[in-house]
């Protein structure tokens, strides 16, 4: 077995080399990625997990503060200054009843911080919970509870939590982007998966995931078919000892599954150290994926995408409205805008371009004129300036852009006639980007699982880079769209879309 470091020039003190020729080959070895230290002493570890305690600590806090303050202001907004003694006991204990279902619901969880929308979840299902306690309590002991107070209470704890909450992860993404507050993995598995593995963990620092060792067979290193490897427990157990890690990621294998990998999950719970198991499943979220238990084995149930039927009818619905209250909002910016394109260049205040919809269906899209008017007929003399390595055609110094077009491109303000199409019904708020006829010609099988639901106004896309975006990438997250459709998951890309737009993030 040999242990492999690159953490300088003295490492080979630390961890003396054993000559290959007498290690046993059918050993797994560790190979520890640049800039992580092979060992890490046990008070540094200790001090890397505080942050764990000072997270939920300042959760628990945070939940404190937005009840007693909601509560607050619930019962000077129903009963003024005049508070009676039954609901000023109810005021004091209503506080510690919500971190009490903000715990029931895995609020407090340290596996869901910092990372995926759970801990938002978890408040969520905590304010129902809560509401319905109330109600049923009410009920069974003939009490009357001021609605009034209840329906001010509850939600606005809710929306407070969420506030407070959403800024603790803000700190703690800062904190992550420095490298501080990680948990400490062992990736385990034979060379491609473990190798995969490996890199999606430590390719968003944000989700808290640093990968500081992997453990794999040497007859992989050694990439010969020859030499049989297999994955011993002793030996990872041994690698979690040696590294300090906090997490073991298990990338899918045959020699460890069943129970050699019950044992191994027993193992690991007495040393307090997290295990999780790849399946090898890429880009699809959670709301598809469910655990069943079916004759002793724990199956993992992959369910069929929703693109039709009463979820879609409720988006159409959120759509329209949407639209209607967005035209509304911003007409006095559609307005100037229009007035400040008329003003300022030769043509047309709208572009009208063809784009393919849902199910293959072309429609009209609307945008400000951000380009001259002879912009398409001079694409090809620019050919040669595209920057794009795909189908997509963009430069960044677009000499076709009008001076106002790069300013409203900026703040996507060209984007906005196509409010009209969303209330046309021919594309949604949220959703794919929507392509051109000459894009989907070239459509690989795959590519073409795009059109099983409307184009977007945002998207995935447009949180993600937007302009910024290669052909493959744009694609692979309108596929993982299409995929793991949901309305939390549309009310979750138009925040970050005012916060894209905002920070003017990748658009040109």
């Amino acid at each position: 077995m040999t242990e492999h470091s690159v953490i300088g020039e003295d490492a080979a003190a630390v961890w003396p080399q054993v000559p290959t020729e007498s290690a046993d080959r059918r050993r797994p070895v560790w190979v520890v990625p640049d800039e992580v230290p092979a060992i890490v002493p046990r008070s540094s570890r200790q001090t890397e997990a505080r942050w764990v305690g000072v997270y939920r600590w300042a959760a628990v806090g945070g939940d404190l503060l937005a009840a007693l303050i909601a509560v607050s202001v619930a019962l000077v907004t129903r009963f003024g200054y005049e508070v009676g003694n039954a609901y000023l006991v109810i005021g004091s204990l209503l506080p510690l009843v919500w971190v009490a279902s903000v715990g029931l619901s895995k609020g407090y969880d340290s596996r869901y911080f910092g990372a995926g929308p759970d801990e938002f979840r978890s408040l969520f299902r905590a304010g129902v919970g809560l509401t319905a306690a109330v109600a049923i309590t009410s009920y069974v002991t003939k009490s009357e509870i001021a609605r009034g107070f209840v329906v001010a209470a509850i939600p606005a704890t809710v929306v407070l939590a969420c506030l407070l909450r959403y800024m603790l992860r803000r700190d703690l993404h800062r904190h992550r982007a420095r490298g501080r507050c990680m948990r400490r993995v062992l990736a385990v598995g034979r060379n491609d998966q473990v190798e995969t593995l490996a890199e999606r963990l430590g390719s968003r620092s944000l989700d808290g995931y640093q990968v500081v060792a992997t453990c794999r067979p040497r007859g992989d290193l050694a990439a010969s078919p020859l030499i049989a490897g297999e994955l011993d427990e002793a030996d990872i157990l041994a690698a979690v000892d040696r590294h300090q890690v906090d997490v073991v990621a298990v990338a899918t294998d045959h020699e460890l599954a069943g129970q050699s990998l019950r044992r191994l999950s027993w193992a690991l719970e007495q040393r307090g150290v997290e295990l999780i198991v790849s399946p090898g499943i890429i880009e699809v979220a959670g709301p598809r994926i469910s655990i069943r238990p079916v004759a002793g084995l724990s199956l993992l149930h992959l369910e069929r995408p929703s693109v039709s039927g009463g979820p879609h009818v409720l988006k159409a619905i959120f759509d329209r409205a949407g639209a209607v209250a967005l035209v509304v909002l911003f007409l006095p910016i559609l307005v100037g805008v229009a007035i400040a394109v008329k003003l300022t260049s030769p043509g047309p205040v709208l572009f009208r371009q063809r784009r393919v919809g849902r199910a293959g269906a072309e429609f009209w899209m609307l945008k400000f004129r951000s380009m001259t008017v002879d912009a398409e007929e001079r694409r090809n003399e620019l050919h040669a300036l595209n920057e794009s390595n795909g189908v997509l055609f963009k430069i960044r110094d677009d000499p076709r852009v009008t001076p106002l077009g790069r300013f409203i491109r900026r703040f996507s303000l060209d984007e906005l006639p196509q409010l009209v199409n969303v209330l046309r019904g021919e594309m949604s708020l949220v959703g794919p980007r929507p392509p051109l006829p000459e894009e989907v010609a070239v459509y690989a099988a795959d590519d073409s699982r795009r059109m099983l639901v409307k184009p977007g106004l945002t998207g995935l896309w447009q949180v993600s880079g937007r302009s910024d975006l290669s052909w493959e990438e744009s694609v692979r997250l309108d596929l993982r769209y299409v995929d793991n459709w949901s309305m939390t998951l549309d009310l979750l890309i138009l925040w970050k879309t005012l916060r894209a737009v905002v920070g003017r993030r990748g658009a040109y």
